[in-house]
């Protein structure tokens, strides 16, 4: 089983939204900057993330995304399925073809792991990563690296926390 960077990218972006989240709209060219994540896959996760309904957009100026719904109701694996992320950890994709069109041995296995894994990330949610003080540490770290680089006259929101 392996989380691939679409689902490591998502939850990170989102976890940085949360974190950020008492300023207002967050632009995905501050996350991008924050987290180096290249802006145009930014879009094409928070397009996904918005269609199921994780996330709000603001358009114009101070416009950005917010979260659609409280930190504490946001689980990580909503997040990874929201962007079609597979958490499978059979061979097979969970299809019962693994060999030669039939179960294999260990399918059960993978799929009893499979299913481990969605609950563990099922009972994380973004208010409980937002929590912890290593996050914090590093989300400090960001912010002031991300604000030595803010052009004059620009607000940056040291509130979080």
């Amino acid at each position: 089983m392996r989380l691939t960077t679409k689902g490591r990218y998502a939850v990170t972006a989102m976890l940085d939204l949360a974190l950020h989240s008492e300023c207002g709209p967050v632009s995905l060219a501050d996350i991008s900057e924050r987290q180096g994540i290249s802006l145009s896959y930014l879009e094409q996760l928070f397009a996904k993330l918005r269609r199921e309904a994780l996330v709000t957009s603001v358009r114009g100026p101070g416009g950005g995304y917010s979260l659609a719904a409280s930190a504490r109701e946001v689980s990580v694996v909503q997040v990874v399925d929201a962007v079609s992320e597979s958490l499978d950890a059979t061979r097979c994709q969970g299809k019962g073809d693994c060999q030669g069109g039939e179960i294999c041995i260990t399918h059960h296995l993978w799929q009893d792991l499979s299913g481990q894994i969605h609950q563990f990330l099922g009972g994380i949610t973004l208010a409980d990563l937002v929590a912890r003080r290593d996050i914090q540490s590093v989300c400090e770290r960001q912010d002031q690296r991300h604000g030595a680089e803010q052009r004059a006259g620009q607000i940056v929101c040291s509130d979080r926390h």
